[in-house]
């Protein structure tokens, strides 16, 4: 039976290396009558079963053997960003004010998808920035960019909520593909979920700068850090313009939100 085909990562010497962290739990029980111990390891998160880790045969003095798990070609993010602890982590500071502005709605879409609102925010600063009526090129829509064969007929692609529900749909499948795997989910987001099981090798270019992009603004804002080193290097790449546009257009929502507060405190009189 030939092998089962293994997921490909970027090669660990690409650009977008970043800190990994990584939690490794061993379990060891004692059998009666074996002078020996096994030590399992168990409880890697992500795609241990993939990554070809290495597992070294120590003897120590006591006699017991331990199998311990040297992390020899580890992805970046092998921490899922699902499920209820995830969707209530606190968001990121490292953020734009434009991608800020939408904090609240954040969270409640990490909530309500069970996703880390860090990956959400980072998704919605690469693709807009934070401006809910930015329409690209290629056709894609609004604040997460998400392309009209995605919407039901009839659906207001530039409605912000409904513009949610549809990215944040595909992005779920994007996790579901590839087993939590942050990094991956992104560039599946970006070049369809096709590529998640195609390799590095065979993504396009615009697929590689947006993992490079997104998995290092995602993995510095998980990590604490009071700024995104990254998030500077996209917006002196362009980012800012994008950004620029997106607070013209919050200021028209503001103002629009004015007005209908006039009008509302009008009518009430």
């Amino acid at each position: 039976m030939a092998p089962p085909k293994r997921k490909q990562y970027p090669p660990s010497d690409a650009p977008q290396k970043l800190p990994r962290r990584v939690t490794n739990r061993f379990l060891r029980r004692a059998w009666l009558g074996i002078s020996a111990a096994l030590l399992i390891a168990c409880g890697v998160i992500g795609f241990i079963s993939t990554l070809g880790a290495a597992l070294l045969l120590h003897a120590t003095a006591s006699s017991i053997t331990t199998y311990q798990v040297l992390d020899t070609n580890r992805p970046i993010y092998a921490e899922s960003p699902v499920g209820s602890a995830a969707a209530i982590s606190p968001l990121s500071a490292v953020f734009t004010a434009e991608v800020q502005y939408w904090g609240p709605l954040i969270m409640a879409w990490g909530a309500q998808y069970q996703i880390d609102p860090n990956l959400i925010a980072t998704l919605i600063q690469i693709e807009s920035c934070g401006d809910p009526t930015v329409s690209s090129p290629s056709g894609a829509q609004g604040l997460f960019q998400v392309m009209p064969f995605h919407f039901e007929d009839g659906e207001d692609m530039l409605e912000v909520q409904t513009n949610a529900r549809r990215g944040m749909n595909y992005l779920s499948g994007g996790l579901d593909r590839s087993d939590g795997h942050a990094g991956l989910a992104l560039a599946g987001y970006n070049g369809g979920h096709g590529v998640i099981n195609r390799g590095w090798a065979a993504w396009a270019d615009e697929t590689r700068r947006y993992y490079y992009w997104g998995s290092r603004i995602y993995s510095e804002a998980v990590s604490g850090m009071a700024a995104s080193p990254t998030l500077e290097e996209w917006l002196s790449a362009g980012g800012s313009v994008l950004c620029a546009r997106a607070n013209q257009s919050q200021q028209q929502l503001e103002a629009q939100k004015q007005q209908q507060a006039q009008s509302i405190a009008l009518a009430a009189q």
